[in-house]
């Protein structure tokens, strides 16, 4: 049993660009269902629609990168909105299932032949970092220390993921703490009392599920950025997992989503490490290699099921947030 390597795959993770996109992802669901109490199970969407809004562009259209962010931005917004409008009035489980159809509607609609043209259908679409690597300052190569190893592309989009993700927790910390975020805590609490002192409550809501889309969008770029874009990346278990971080690391803080990643995807690296070679060296001679790929989700679904009966509150939650949670 190779446990350098184990440990070692299992390090990489702790600041991988795919770390980095959950984390962001999770602060997106942090904002609506954490800080709002929404619940938005279609942060999928969101995160396809960045993918899918940058990369179109990008490819079909030669913008440059910016502007393939602000279009990414753009149908961000536009989907908050068609989502928010006919359900931010009503119980919050209409959201619930407004969003993850919608995001399962997306992703269907992207995978159709139809429009294989521009969205590569089930294939997806590549190549599409070209205009934003021109301000990659890494030179050529591959460098490092440790475990921590990586090609000029992957530490430029692992740096530029964290800067990200760095800036939104900052922006969500500005405004928890302002006159806005505690509006917003309120409507979890109590949405009618809000409204009693003359708050336009649907208002807020939108807000709120804009922005946390936006983060979502934001981290579907940076998740796509060392790979391709793939249809099949954004199903319901993506958003299902990014719930699993936000729980782990605590639904009502800033810190929370990015420790929750952190922890989700080294002890989803070392499991399969672990489960793959144990297999390999007749450990477990009735599994099969794709049978442990399996085993290393119900290994980190009991890892977390313990973290939330002795730690409801999350690894870095509050527990004055805890009956809201419950």
């Amino acid at each position: 049993m190779d446990w350098g390597a184990i440990f070692g795959n299992a390090a990489v993770e702790l600041i991988s660009p795919t770390t980095a996109a959950y984390a962001l992802a999770a602060l997106g669901l942090a904002i609506h269902f954490g800080f709002t109490g929404l619940l938005n199970f279609g942060q999928a969407g969101f995160m396809l629609l960045g993918a899918y809004g940058y990369a179109i562009p990008a490819l079909k259209l030669g913008w440059p990168w910016w502007a393939c962010l602000l279009s990414a931005l753009l149908a961000s917004v536009v989907f908050a909105l068609i989502l928010g409008i006919p359900t931010l009035r009503l119980r919050a489980d209409y959201l619930a299932i407004v969003t993850i159809a919608a995001a399962e509607v997306l992703r269907l609609v992207f995978t159709t032949n139809e429009f294989q043209p521009v969205t590569g259908s089930a294939n997806g679409l590549s190549e599409f970092q070209a205009g934003l690597l021109e301000f990659n300052p890494f030179p050529p190569g591959r460098y490092g220390f440790g475990p921590w190893v990586f090609d000029n592309r992957v530490w430029f989009f692992l740096v530029l993921g964290w800067i990200v993700v760095a800036l939104a927790a900052l922006l969500t910390w500005l405004l928890m703490r302002s006159p806005w975020g505690r509006v917003i805590k309120g409507i979890r609490e109590d949405e009618d009392a809000v409204r009693s002192l003359g708050k336009n409550v649907y208002s807020y809501k939108m807000q709120s599920l804009i922005l946390g889309g936006l983060f979502g969008t934001l981290a579907g770029i940076i998740f796509v950025m060392p790979r391709a874009v793939v249809p099949s990346y954004f199903q319901p278990t993506l958003t299902f997992m990014v719930y699993a971080i936000l729980l782990l690391g605590g639904a009502a803080t800033i810190l929370g989503p990015i420790v929750g990643s952190m922890v989700f995807w080294v002890l989803l690296s070392f499991f399969s490490g672990f489960i793959s070679r144990a297999v390999e060296a007749g450990w477990f001679p009735f599994m099969t290699q794709v049978q442990a790929g399996q085993l290393r989700f119900i290994l980190v679904g009991i890892a977390i099921m313990l973290i939330v009966i002795f730690m409801p509150q999350g690894l870095l939650g509050n527990r004055k947030e805890l009956a809201f949670v419950k």
